[in-house]
Order: C-alpha cells, then sequence, then structure tokens
C-alpha cells in the first residue's frame, strides 16, 4: 500500500462505522482466517463489523475465535441484503473479482459505498476504492497482519487476531512448504506465537479432528486416484453418489488433491468433484515447479487463482469433464 492508500484507510475509518467484511463463496482457512481477524481488529477500533459469507464454511473452522458471529447469505438472504444495504464500508478479502462470491454479487454491485480490497491472487478487478493487492504473498492473512501495522495499529493485535491470522497463513502455506512462504512470513508468525497463539493447537484443529466419514472419502479419494506418469499428471475423481456413500460435509475433501503431488515424478494434480443440486462440477489444481494452473485454469476451466494452486468449474458432466482434462493435457508440456 502506498502512502496515498493508507490515509484514505486511515479516514475511512476515522470514525465508527457499520462494516461488512466478505469473504469469496466456500470460504477456506486464509478467507475465514483474515475476515475473522479483521472484524476483531475493527471491534476494537469501535466500529460495527459483521461478516456475511456468501455461503456457510467447513465444520473444521467453526472454532475460530468469533466464528458464531459469521452470517451466510444463503441461509438469510433479506436480512444480510439488508445489512449491506445499510453498510458504510464494505471489505472483500481473499478474492478479487465479485463474482467469487456466487449470487451475493447481484447486492454487493448495487452498493455505492467505498470497497476495500485486501487479496493475494492474480489480476484484480477494479471495483475497490483502496485495493491492495500483492501475488507475492502466500495468503490474505499476512496482508491482513501487513495491514493493520501500515495502519500502526500492530499494538491491537491480541490473541485473538493472532490465532486467526495464524490460521489462514498455516493453511494457505500448505503448513509453511509453499514457496511463497518467505522469512517475513515467518517473522509474523513468530510475532504471533509470542501474543500467545496455540499453533500446535491450531494444527490440530484444522488436521487432526477427522470425522470417520472423511477418512473413508479420503480413502475412497485415493483408490480413485488415476497417473499419467508420462504427462506428469494425476487426478483423482469423486461423484455425486460417493459423497453421499461417505455423508459428505463442506470441507471434507479439502487439500486431498495435494496427495496427487506426493507421488515421485508428478509435477500436476487436480481433483474434480461432482455437485448435482448445483449441477457444477468443482476442481481444484495444484502443480510443482513452473507449470502455471492459474493460466490452465483460466484457459480451460473459468477459473484461476495462483501459479500453482487454482480452483475450476465445469458444467459438463463427470466423465465428460474428465474426458476433456485429459485430451488437454495430452498436448500440454508440464516441466
Amino acid at each position: 500500500m502506498n502512502e496515498t492508500e493508507i490515509t484514505t484507510v486511515k479516514d475511512l475509518l476515522a470514525r465508527p462505522k457499520k462494516i461488512a467484511i466478505i469473504p469469496h463463496r466456500s470460504p477456506d482457512g486464509d478467507a475465514m482466517g483474515s475476515t475473522l481477524a479483521l472484524y476483531h481488529f475493527l471491534l476494537k477500533l469501535n466500529h460495527i463489523p459483521i461478516i456475511i459469507s456468501p455461503n456457510d464454511f467447513p465444520n473444521f473452522l467453526a472454532w475460530m475465535p468469533g466464528a458464531d458471529k459469521v452470517l451466510v447469505y444463503e441461509n438469510d438472504k433479506v436480512n444480510c441484503t439488508k445489512i449491506l444495504n445499510e453498510a458504510e464500508l464494505v471489505f472483500t478479502l481473499d478474492f478479487n473479482a465479485l463474482h467469487r462470491t456466487g449470487e451475493l454479487e447481484h447486492v454487493l454491485n448495487k452498493l455505492t459505498v467505498p470497497f476495500i480490497m485486501i487479496d493475494h491472487h492474480q489480476k484484480p478487478d477494479n471495483f475497490a476504492l483502496v485495493t491492495y493487492s500483492n501475488t507475492a504473498f502466500g495468503s490474505t492473512c499476512e496482508m491482513i497482519y501487513n495491514f493493520i501495522s501500515y495502519l500502526d495499529e500492530t499494538s491491537r493485535i491480541d490473541k485473538n487476531i493472532g490465532t486467526c491470522i495464524y490460521t489462514g497463513i498455516m493453511t494457505d502455506s500448505g503448513s509453511f512448504r509453499f514457496p511463497s512462504t518467505t522469512s517475513s512470513t515467518h517473522r509474523v508468525v513468530a510475532n504471533l506465537i509470542d501474543l500467545g497463539i496455540e499453533n500446535s493447537e491450531i494444527h490440530n484443529q484444522i488436521f487432526d479432528s477427522n470425522s470417520y466419514n472423511r477418512l473413508q472419502l479420503l480413502g475412497r479419494a485415493l483408490q480413485n486416484m488415476k497417473v499419467l506418469p508420462q504427462h506428469k499428471t494425476s487426478y483423482i475423481a469423486l461423484s455425486q453418489k460417493e459423497l453421499d456413500e461417505f455423508h459428505y460435509q463442506k470441507g471434507d475433501t479439502e487439500g486431498v488433491v495435494n496427495y496427487g503431488l506426493t507421488i515421485k515424478g508428478i509435477h500436476f494434480a487436480a481433483i474434480f468433484i461432482e455437485h448435482r443440486e448445483e449441477n457444477i462440477i468443482k476442481i481444484s489444481f495444484r502443480s510443482q515447479g513452473s507449470f502455471d494452473v492459474n493460466q490452465f485454469s483460466r484457459e480451460h476451466f473459468q477459473g484461476g487463482g495462483h501459479i500453482n494452486a487454482a480452483g475450476g468449474k465445469s458444467y459438463d458432466t463427470l466423465s465428460n469433464t474428465i474426458k476433456k482434462f485429459e485430451k488437454i493435457i495430452a498436448t500440454t508440456e508440464i516441466e
């Protein structure tokens, strides 16, 4: 952020306001961590912040401080729309295009109040008065820490705020193993640990609180894995029938795509998940090295994200989507 943007934000936050905070649809650890961290921070500045999530978030994030205060647009559209229409300022976190909020986009597009975007994805849209966008960061949560420091308010970061920030940094960095994890990331984390956050307990809450059904679904996903060694690619497909068989809950497939990259010689992994209620195939892509899955997803599957992590979608059948994927991979050079 430059000095002009920092001054603008300070002016916008100079007096108490009704502030809406919006994560992307199907929020992950970074989206929830950044929105909740900002929520607690704005409370300390005497604002009236409200988080409105486009849809529900995974159960394994429900323990986070303030998660019980989050409103879900899909569950109460009338009330959420009223709150948004009364908001004096809107923060959008961990996404940079309003269509990432699903149906909520139609409400947000009608608002005339200032927007502040904080995000680390590529090619941001131009809808915000202040855009703090930087793809060099591995998480929006790390940017939230910097955002608070730009406002000269780091003294207000407490254990609750730190816990939320740490959660997003940890999950979006692959537990600090992705290339975007820098020395600055570790310095931020060190500061949060000094504040008293329980880093090992946060990890346990995210990764070690599995249900029996979730582990059974993981087993099926690994059984379904296909490996294309000649193309350095692996992929997993899960049908709606399989999700139903193991009583799928939101978040149960989080991180499953990464297993494909643990195979020696595999540089590109994908997972295709059928959701009949939404009439969509949800896709996640991961890569290691120089293969750009953000570009791949944008070109072929109406998605986007980062160089090594992106999402996409298909409105075709699961089998046809996989056939399309295999056809593309056959002519794609993967390093």
